[in-house]
């Protein structure tokens, strides 16, 4: 029996994967609200354990707003800096967000009340946290077959953004999503070709029956 999808769509599917980037570049555009429905409609499509469906989005239209959700990714972009030592100045080098720029600035975050969801979650809480990375990818995909750009900024303290946003206590905080159009979309990921990292090869990551003994 087939269940697979045609040629064509599965070569969609999998341009769409390999071809996602976390941009931070914008051009100054706005979004079409239709565009940004469909959006959030992929994210809220998303698999999520024990179907408790954790994530709640809020959308960011107050332009003070915005602008204190990027003072507040400033400061922790300098404290971030300070941590990592030698790396600094070339951290401080990288463009890690586009909040100002972006037309649309969603902030994705963990509900509050989760310890009440205990189906696949008793002896790996962190499952809520999964499930709302299962939307955001969702949402990048979608967003990448739109022809809009995202960008996953992770550089905030989760209390500060919580209070800002008058989050119930529990809730918390976990992505500020930057969304829009882009002039272009970088060819491989910004990360990469700034020499910062590289992508791993299958090897490195996929281990059979057992975890491989490393060389001390």
């Amino acid at each position: 029996m087939n269940h697979s999808f045609s040629e064509a769509e599965r070569k969609a599917v999998y341009r769409v994967i390999h071809e996602r980037r976390d941009m931070r570049h914008f051009a100054r555009e706005a979004v079409a609200p239709e565009v940004l429905q469909r959006l959030i409609d992929a994210a809220l499509h998303a698999p999520s354990v024990g179907f408790m469906q954790p994530w709640r989005i809020i959308r960011i239209t107050s332009d003070a707003l915005r602008a204190r959700l990027h003072a507040a990714v400033k400061r922790e972009r300098l404290l971030t800096a300070d941590a990592l030592g030698k790396r600094r100045d070339a951290f401080m080098e990288l463009k890690v967000e586009g909040i100002r720029e972006c037309g649309e600035v969603l902030v994705m975050a963990l509900m509050d009340k989760r310890e009440q969801h205990v189906f696949g979650r008793r002896t790996l809480p962190e499952m809520d946290l999964a499930s709302v990375s299962c939307a955001i990818q969702n949402m990048w995909l979608a967003a990448r077959a739109e022809g809009l750009g995202m960008g996953w900024v992770s550089l905030f303290d989760p209390h500060e953004i919580a209070t800002l946003l008058a989050m119930p206590q529990g809730a918390r905080a976990i992505a500020i999503l930057c969304v829009g159009h882009v002039e272009r979309f970088y060819d491989a990921p910004m990360l990469e070709t700034q020499q910062w990292a590289k992508r791993r090869v299958i090897d490195e990551c996929v281990f059979e029956n057992t975890w491989p003994v490393e060389p001390r």
